[in-house]
Order: structure tokens, then C-alpha cells, then sequence
């Protein structure tokens, strides 16, 4: 993770109309992608209520999303480095739009799996192309930044809004969580081709197909045994099975591409320390904040009886980030550089989570407000950064698998921080079912987050300390 900010003399060129309409298109996609994911997760009683579905098949309509966009990310971002960024953001946008139209049609449970299965698989190609398109449309340096800024901005923005967008649409059906998306699809389907120019193919790409089996079934197989820790008790073995295949699968990809011409993932990329570093702080980051806003769900609405849109509106204070990140958060790193700027929004996340193991039976909301609004804080800070680190200095032909990596630890973190703290609130929770004890199996879970967040605060002061080392350059 670079350190040194940039230079101060590198003023940041006025976008392009066209720069804009595309940034303005593809900030759109990643909003999508947020608001999707928020506004299912509001409406799983409502759709278990009507399809009468099993808590496992409930817990495997958000599971399949996982699976497909997990398990593919890295293919998707490959594949858009080799066939073309716009022609695969295109086309993963489009078969977006059709699999979110078809869950909303769906009368069985099986009928949502496979819906919302290649939905995730859609994600996983789109979102690495476009975070791809903006990197390789905007020059290096403070104006790349800014796009980042924003794009990363309005992702966070897709998902809190999306909490309260949900709250409301169910009050017409909960069939309309998945066809909002198609309408907001299918408006940024016909603007995208005019706004964004074709970037392409590049020349002589040819696709390792053994690298890509190889690859997409170890993620599979490891994002389904993380998917599976959320059930510490239900069928061990093959959650552990999951896991080997997953390793196996690994190992035989690295062979692969050690011996390949045309590697699908170029194993040298994985030396550089800075992008790493930004993956495993990632990680930790969204492990941290998935799993802290699973337990905040459950404690205001299952000990304190809040309805879903009243908890919606509790968080999202948080996305003050989208307001931030585009604003102050540019300035920052233009002045102190992306790493520092990281550190600082992690130091405030780990305050922010600590703050909130007081919790009680009886708290206010103004006891509560200071670790939304510093975890608002702390978003702006990190998550924008991150993403400039994981993708600075990363060659044009490689944007793609970059951008896939980054979202793919993201993913995971996600994944893993809500199965460590679904597990540790089990486990605690014991034989002490009343509220006190519900309280404090809630708070032993809320460790995981502070936990999380302070190791990638490590993670990130020891990029930090690498440059100190190095001889000051002559001015």
C-alpha cells in the first residue's frame, strides 16, 4: 500500500462531459449491486412468510447470491481484462437484469435459488469490469482518485439506502425488491453503450480454460464452507470438505498457471506488497462491518422490538460516507497519501465498535449514535482508499483481475465476519435464553468486530514502516 500522497503539483484535470456520463453510468452499476443485496435482506420474512420456505432455504437465498459472486469473481475479472471490459459489463449487466426480473416471479423456493444464484454470477462479472473501466478511463493520480472516491461511494450509498428502499417497498409486495432493479437495470443498460467508449480486446488473449475450472470450483467450494460456519452443528464433515476440495482445487491452479503461457491469474501479481496488503485489510474491514450490522439488527429488533424500517433508519446515519467519501476523503489523500488515510478511517472503526460493547437493555438512541456516526467516518476513510490501493500501479491489462481480487476479499470478509459472529453468539448463548443472556451472548459476538478491525490496523501500520527504511530522496 503506497504511503508517499501525491504530488502537489498534480492538479486534477476538470472531467469530460463524457468522462462524467460514464462515471455518472457506472456508479449507477455498483449502486444497483448495493440496493439489491440491502433490499433482499430486509425482505427475507416477508418472502419466507409467502413461499412458505424453511429457515435452510431462507439461509440459502442469501447463500446462493454468495456462492455465485464469490465463486466467479475472479474468472469475471479476467475475463473482462481478456474479452473486453465494456462488452463484459454490457453483457453481465444485462443478464443481471433479467435473473433479478425472474426472482420476482418466483412462486417456489428453488425458483429464487437459481435467481438469485446467477444474479450473484451476473454481479461477479459486472462489478470488477466497471470498477475496471474506471480505472483505465481516468489518468493516474488525483483524478482516478476522485472517480474512485465516488465510484466506492455510491456503493456503500446502494447499500444503506437500500435498507430503507426495502422498508418501503414492501409495504407494496415484496415481488418489487426484485423489480425496482430491473427498472434502474434497464435504464443504465440503454444509456451505458452511448457513454462508455469500447475499450476493446487485448491482443493475442487467449483463455486458459484449465485455469478457470480449476479456479472457480476452489472459490466455490470455499465460499460454500463459509457459508456453511453459520451453522457450526449442522453436518461438520462436510463443511471440512468443502474446505480440503477448496485447497486442492488451489494447489492444481497454481500448478496450472506456473506451467501456462497464457496464465488466467499472473502469480507475480500476488508479489506486490501494497496490493496485499489493501485485500487482507478488506477482508478484515467488511468482516468487521457485515457481522456488526447482523448483530445491531438483531439486537434493536429482537430485544428492543424495533420494526425492520425503524432499524433501517438507525443505520443509516452511517452512509454518511456518500456525502464524505466524494468530498473530504480526496483531499485527505491528495495531502497524506491512501495508506494513511486507511489507518486513520480503521483506527476510527475499531473505536467505533468498542464504543458499542456497552450496549444495554435500555439504551437510547443517542447512546448509539456516536458509533454509527464514527463508522460512517470510518467508511469514507478506508473503503475508497482501499480500492485506489488495491488497483494503483496494476498494468491497464490487468485492471480487471485486480479490481476482481479486491471485490472477491471483500466478499469473503463479508461472508466470514457474519458466519465468526453468527457462531460465537450461538456458542455463547448456551441454555440462557432471556434477554440478559441474549445481551450478553450479542456483546461476546461484538469482539469478532473489534478484533477484526484492530488487525487490519497492524496490517496497515506495517506498510506504513516499510518506506522509513528506505534513504530520503534528494529535493
Amino acid at each position: 500500500m503506497s504511503t508517499s500522497p501525491p504530488s502537489a503539483d498534480a492538479a486534477a484535470v476538470p472531467m469530460s462531459a463524457r468522462a462524467r456520463g460514464a462515471l455518472l453510468i457506472l456508479c449507477g452499476a455498483i449502486f444497483l449491486e448495493g440496493i439489491d443485496v440491502a433490499m433482499l435482506n430486509v425482505a427475507l420474512p416477508a418472502i419466507r412468510a409467502e413461499l412458505g420456505l424453511s429457515t435452510t432455504t431462507l439461509s440459502a437465498v442469501v447463500s446462493a447470491y454468495v456462492l455465485g459472486y464469490a465463486g466467479f469473481m475472479l474468472l469475471g475479472g479476467r475475463a473482462a481484462d481478456l474479452f473486453g471490459k465494456r462488452r463484459m459489463f454490457l453483457a453481465a449487466l444485462g443478464v443481471f437484469l433479467v435473473f433479478s426480473g425472474l426472482g420476482g416471479f418466483a412462486t417456489e423456493g428453488w425458483m429464487l435459488l437459481v435467481a438469485r444464484f446467477v444474479t450473484g454470477v451476473a454481479a461477479a462479472f459486472m462489478t470488477p469490469a466497471g470498477l475496471a473501466l474506471i480505472t483505465t478511463n481516468f489518468a493516474e493520480g488525483p483524478q482516478r482518485n476522485k472517480a474512485v472516491l465516488i465510484y466506492a461511494a455510491t456503493a456503500s450509498a446502494g447499500f444503506s439506502l437500500g435498507l430503507v428502499a426495502g422498508g418501503f417497498l414492501l409495504a407494496i409486495s415484496w415481488r418489487w425488491v426484485f423489480f425496482a432493479p430491473v427498472i434502474l437495470s434497464a435504464l443504465i443498460l440503454a444509456l451505458a453503450p452511448r457513454l462508455i467508449a469500447d475499450d476493446g480486446r487485448r491482443a493475442g488473449g487467449r483463455f486458459d480454460m484449465p485455469g478457470a475450472v480449476t479456479l472457480t470450483g476452489a472459490m466455490l467450494a470455499a465460499a460454500y464452507a463459509v457459508t456453511r460456519l453459520e451453522h457450526p452443528g449442522e453436518g461438520l464433515p462436510w463443511t471440512l470438505a468443502a474446505f480440503a476440495a477448496s485447497l486442492v482445487l488451489a494447489l492444481l491452479f497454481v500448478a496450472i498457471e506456473r506451467r501456462t503461457d497464457t496464465p488466467l491469474v499472473r502469480l507475480g501479481l500476488l508479489r506486490a506488497g501494497s496490493l496485499v496488503r489493501a485485500n487482507l485489510s478488506a477482508l478484515l474491514f467488511a468482516g468487521a462491518f457485515f457481522g456488526f450490522q447482523f448483530l445491531v439488527s438483531l439486537y434493536l429488533q429482537e430485544l428492543r422490538g424495533w420494526t425492520a424500517l425503524e432499524t433501517s433508519f438507525a443505520l443509516l446515519v452511517i452512509s454518511v460516507d456518500a456525502i464524505l467519501a466524494p468530498t473530504l476523503t480526496p483531499k485527505l489523500v491528495s495531502r497524506f497519501g491512501h495508506a494513511r488515510v486507511v489507518l486513520g478511517g480503521l483506527v476510527l472503526a475499531v473505536l467505533s465498535y468498542a464504543l458499542f460493547l456497552r450496549i444495554s437493555l435500555d439504551w437510547t438512541y443517542a447512546s448509539m449514535f456516536p458509533t454509527m456516526i464514527l463508522l460512517g467516518l470510518a467508511f469514507a476513510l478506508a473503503y475508497g482508499p482501499l480500492t485506489i490501493a488495491a488497483t494503483d500501479g496494476i498494468a491497464a491489462d490487468e485492471q480487471g483481475l485486480a479490481g476482481g481480487l479486491f471485490n472477491t476479499a471483500f466478499q469473503f470478509g463479508a461472508a466470514l465476519g457474519l458466519s465468526a459472529v453468527s457462531a460465537i453468539s450461538v456458542y455463547s448463548l448456551g441454555a440462557d435464553l432471556s434477554p440478559a443472556g441474549r445481551l450478553e451472548a450479542l456483546q461476546a459476538a461484538l469482539l469478532v468486530p473489534v478484533a477484526a478491525t484492530a488487525l487490519a490496523v497492524l496490517v496497515t501500520a506495517t506498510g506504513l514502516r516499510r518506506p522509513r527504511l528506505q534513504p530520503q530522496q534528494a529535493g
